[in-house]
């Protein structure tokens, strides 16, 4: 038995190195959850606890790229079950405070003299890491506070599932789960780029006695009164029957909460009884959490997606029979990494055991047959490059691309090309697009407007349907007609942008065939104005690359030029802009960028994008920057939006 419990405890404190340590999980919480039971189990029939048994410590470890502070109070975890009837056993008949068992990072907040001073992550727990500067940033944590008395206070940062969702989209790497994102996010040693992660900080627990009242609702009530956001909680009466509980329970369903839970915390609203209960090495005795039981249901397996990121990193996904779980149809778990993907030896036919992770993310839990009739893909779906295997600071392994053409590593481009400045195709957002790439259904610009190809499987698709299918037909049919301005813009050359197009489209008189026959012809763009060396370069770069011309080209095979008409403004010779250069800048309140441009043209103006000898006029928005210094240099006449308006009122 000794030796089943060591090896336990190796399994368990290396799963806790790869997921405090490192954010990057080796295994499921419901694997860990059983091999601690089972641990924990072992050591009651033995009687036999080693000091390195996670049973006894906190888990997770400082990081050498932060500085160690000590707490003035050891932070140490909750005792743990899943059974309601122990959680009632626990209570005893007193009143009690549910909260939320936030699933983040947990932080420590110090006050003095009402400024906040330090932020602290837990750590081992004896020790954490001063993250101060990423805490400040985020957007809900008081600066100052109306208590001058020296302040502790203990919250989870954690990221909302709609930002993790949003945000989740620009990253380099996806991450699998909020946690992993909050806690990569406050340890970044960049607080400008923790910011952009939208943290939140919830707090739950007041360290500092004698501050907050005699009892927990009241310290969480004195915790919002000091500006503090604070975890979503109740109270249970004492004497409660053990169906009240459950019902107080039934009310918390996760799915219908902002942020990632993994739990509830039961702790005493007797402030001085709970503190009289003392603690263990593990955790304190005054709180007990609630895990929710992970209901399995076996199902069949059916087939694995590959799908490539942007990054290069192959994702594999598990494809199974449809299962009913918290009334939802289920039929798709993500594997996180290809140490899951082997140890699980999933093939077609094998029947297998799924459930929602703290009741929402899907995972497959066991497979019963592990027939290995799935090989590890060997090539890209997207590109058919040879993969290659990465190993991740964790440990763990990954399948990637290293194809730097490979289509789905330039998501980037197609959400360019799609965007509302450019094509302005609707319903393609990047996520969507993503979506299409990595499944090979979309490797150029042409096969946007041949989806009807791969109809069948996009409607299958989560999120998907008849109905969106056929919206999203209709938006890529309405831009099957386009301006030369707004394809040159939408296919990306670099530095020539939608100001541009718009003097390509004018010199060109809208005409494709014309602008491609002068680069074929040598043309000197340089004579156009606003056209330096820099981006007449740029366009011979652009055309003559062969592996570019792949991605842009299959689109002219389904658009339509259209000459772009301008309505132009009467009495031009009356208005005080025609044939004059002006520039706009700064954030104008009745015109978009390309609307004053737009408004320029129709008055017979020549817009231009830089401020120079030449310039006219200036007119000048919010935020106007450097090209407002410049104009004052020059002596360029500059105009608020409001003259720009009055000059024209004066001339009709």
């Amino acid at each position: 038995m000794l030796n089943k419990m060591k090896s336990l405890i190796a399994q368990l404190l290396a799963a806790n190195e790869a997921y405090y340590g490192k954010d990057d999980p080796i295994m499921t919480d419901l694997e860990y959850d059983r091999l601690y039971s089972e641990l924990e189990q072992m050591e009651q029939e033995s009687g036999v606890v080693l000091a390195s048994s996670p049973t006894q410590k906190v888990a997770g470890e400082v990081l050498d790229s932060l500085t160690s502070v000590t707490h003035t109070k050891p932070m140490l975890s909750a005792d743990k079950t899943k059974s309601s009837a122990e959680i009632f056993k626990f209570i005893g008949g007193r009143k009690m405070v549910i909260s939320w068992k936030l699933d983040g990072l947990t932080l420590v907040l110090r006050y003095e003299n009402g400024k906040l001073t330090q932020a602290i992550t837990r750590g081992d727990g004896l020790k954490g890491e001063d993250v101060t500067h990423t805490v400040r940033v985020m957007g809900n944590v008081p600066l100052t506070i109306p208590c001058t008395e020296p302040l502790e206070v203990r919250g989870e940062g954690v990221v909302s599932w709609q930002n993790f969702n949003a945000l989740n989209e620009a990253l380099a790497e996806p991450y699998s789960h909020p946690r992993n994102l909050a806690a990569g996010s406050i340890r970044k040693l960049d607080a400008k780029e923790s910011k952009k992660r939208r943290l939140e900080f919830l707090a739950f627990d007041l360290i500092s006695e004698d501050l907050g009242g005699t009892t927990k609702w009241e310290n969480l009530r004195f915790l919002a009164q000091m500006g503090f956001t604070t975890v979503g909680y109740s109270v249970l009466a004492a004497d409660a029957p053990l169906d009240a509980l459950e019902q107080a329970i039934a009310l918390y369903r996760p799915e219908e909460y902002a942020f990632p839970v993994d739990g509830l915390i039961f702790e005493y609203d007797d402030l001085a009884y709970g503190r009289s209960l003392g603690a263990t090495g593990h955790h304190e005795n005054r709180l007990m959490a609630l895990k929710w039981a992970d209901t399995l249901y076996n199902t069949v397996f059916r087939s694995l997606e590959v799908a490539t990121t942007r990054t290069g990193m192959v994702s594999l996904t598990g494809v199974f029979d449809d299962v009913e779980i918290d009334g939802t149809i289920v039929n798709h778990a993500y594997l996180h990494n290809l140490d899951i993907f082997k140890r699980l030896a999933l093939g077609p036919g094998d029947k297998i055991s799924v459930y929602k992770a703290n009741m929402i993310i899907p995972q497959i839990a066991e497979n019963h047959t592990k027939s290995g009739g799935c090989p590890i893909p060997n090539v890209c779906p997207c590109c058919g490059s040879l993969l290659m295997i990465h190993t991740s600071t964790g440990g763990t392994q990954q399948l990637h691309c290293e194809d730097t053409t490979c289509p789905a590593r330039l998501v980037r481009k197609f959400v360019h090309f799609c965007s509302k400045t450019r094509m302005e195709i609707e319903g393609l957002a990047e996520q969507t697009l993503e979506t299409f790439v990595q499944r090979g259904w979309v490797k150029n610009f042409g096969d946007l407007y041949e989806l009807e190809r791969h109809k069948d499987d996009i409607v299958a698709c989560p999120g998907f349907g008849e109905k969106s299918f056929a919206r999203l037909q209709s938006a890529i049919n309405k831009r099957r007609t386009c301006t030369l301005n707004q394809f040159i813009a939408a296919v990306g050359i670099p530095e020539v942008g939608r100001h541009a197009g718009r003097i390509l489209n004018r010199h060109f008189d809208g005409d494709w065939n014309a602008f491609e026959q002068a680069i074929q012809e040598g043309y000197d763009f340089t004579q156009l104005q606003d056209f330096g060396k820099v981006m007449h370069d740029n366009i011979y770069a652009w055309y003559n690359n062969a592996e570019e011309a792949k991605l842009w080209r299959p689109a002219l095979n389904h658009i339509t030029f259209l000459k772009e008409e301008i309505t132009m403004s009467e009495n031009l010779n009356n208005n005080p802009f025609a044939g004059k250069t002006v520039v706009a800048t700064g954030k104008l309140e009745n015109y978009t960028r390309d609307g004053i441009q737009v408004k320029l043209l129709s008055l017979g103006a020549k817009p231009a994008s830089s401020v120079s000898k030449k310039t006219d006029y200036l007119i000048v928005g919010e935020k106007a920057g450097s090209k407002l210094d410049k104009a004052k240099s020059l002596g360029v006449k500059v105009l608020t939006e409001e003259e720009f308006e009055y000059m024209l009122a004066l001339s009709k």
